[in-house]
């Protein structure tokens, strides 16, 4: 019995990512909306909705900033691992 839940449950998540996956747009498709409205939006409402000196600081700073404290946290973890691991005896 264990199995089968096991064997549903695997079968459910494999259709739920199948269908994911054909629902997601092709690879450079110009219909796309990260091709064109939020490069579009970024250029043109950044500044004025952040309050940044620039276009670049702005996107990462204020868009981006989980992403960018994802991103920090992991090297931090990954210099954390390697310094630890030279410093064992």
């Amino acid at each position: 019995m264990r199995k089968l839940l096991v064997v549903v449950f695997l079968a459910v998540i494999l259709v739920i990512l199948v269908v994911a996956v054909i629902e997601m747009p092709t690879i450079g498709d110009p219909a796309n909306v990260t091709n064109n409205e939020v490069p579009q939006r970024y250029l043109e409402d950044s500044l004025h909705e952040t309050g940044a000196l620039n276009v670049v600081a702005s996107i990462i700073t204020d868009y981006r900033a989980f992403d960018t404290l994802g991103e920090a946290t992991v090297l931090f973890v990954a210099l954390a691992a390697a310094i630890s691991n030279l410093k064992a005896h």
